[in-house]
């Protein structure tokens, strides 16, 4: 799983669902990706918040990057202070956060790391979590060949991935090899009281932390399903090649509208002028 700096809960519901727990530090950074932004809530809207980098190149492994010298933590915690100061339970919070953002290294891993084990631990989620690069591997290898790596590595006999990557592995991959692959699910109705507004979903584990105590927090990592996998590559693609002959059909309907309008138009047209014709041989 790629490090993701304080994700939201369903991050947490798959490291609390597994015995092992990894996190890929060598595979390269995306800027599309939610490796160093999240978002909080302030005024009762969704607002971002990230971790400023160096500028380097694009290629670089996650490892490789740096927190930009512009970093002010302080300015972070500032807007994290005013958004959350009247949640229940600020208190627990803030102190969680000053010791995320104390952390002293630049190193973009090891800070994101830094900070989901402290969660973990304020959490009390025992899953082992290892780093990838530590693992005894051929890290040349990609998607699901390294996938099936790790976990003979680690004599995993199940795989859990989130929901997210349902049509990028398929059962019959992992079968081969006795390992059972599962995809995790965060229930579509995970719900707590915020403030007095409308709940505003899928934001940070900070959000979910201000709002319950460790008990609620607990119940609601259990909020998930797990979901068999699809049997092999051929029954996606045939999902998508559904899509895509109705895609077709609905194409060659409107074509068909279409031209039957424009024919209708056309006709009509020439029907008008040679009616105006035969009006004038007339005259």
């Amino acid at each position: 799983m790629q490090p993701y700096f304080l994700p939201y809960i369903g991050y947490f519901q798959l490291i609390n669902a597994v015995d092992s727990f990894v996190i890929y530090d060598n595979i390269e950074y995306s800027k599309k990706s939610w490796v160093n932004r999240n978002r909080f809530l302030q005024n009762n809207k969704d607002c971002l918040f990230s971790l400023p980098l160096r500028k380097d190149s694009d290629f670089l492994h996650i490892d490789k990057r740096y927190l930009s010298d512009s970093f002010n933590p302080s300015k972070i915690l500032d807007s994290l202070h005013f958004a959350y100061r009247k949640a229940p339970h600020y208190n627990s919070l803030m102190p969680l956060l000053e010791s995320i953002f104390s952390y002293p290294r630049e190193n973009l891993f090891d800070f994101i790391y830094h900070s989901i084990l402290l969660i973990c631990r304020y959490l009390e989620i025992k899953s082992n979590i290892f780093i990838s690069s530590c693992i005894d591997i051929n890290h040349s290898l990609k998607s699901k060949d390294k996938v099936i790596s790790i976990c003979k590595a680690l004599n995993a006999t199940s795989y859990i991935n989130p929901i997210g990557g349902i049509g990028l592995y398929f059962n019959d991959d992992f079968k081969r090899e006795n390992i059972n692959l599962r995809f995790l699910e965060t229930n579509g109705n995970l719900i707590y009281r915020q403030f007095e507004n409308d709940f505003v979903p899928n934001l940070s584990i900070i959000d979910i932390i201000a709002f319950n105590d460790i008990a609620q927090i607990k119940q609601l990592l259990l909020q998930y399903k797990l979901i068999d996998s699809i049997k092999n590559a051929e029954n996606s693609a045939m999902g998508g090649g559904s899509r895509y002959y109705l895609i077709i059909f609905l194409y060659d309907y409107y074509r068909l509208i279409t031209l039957t309008l424009l024919f209708y138009i056309f006709y009509h047209s020439i029907n008008s002028i040679n009616l105006t014709t035969r009006t004038n041989y007339a005259r």
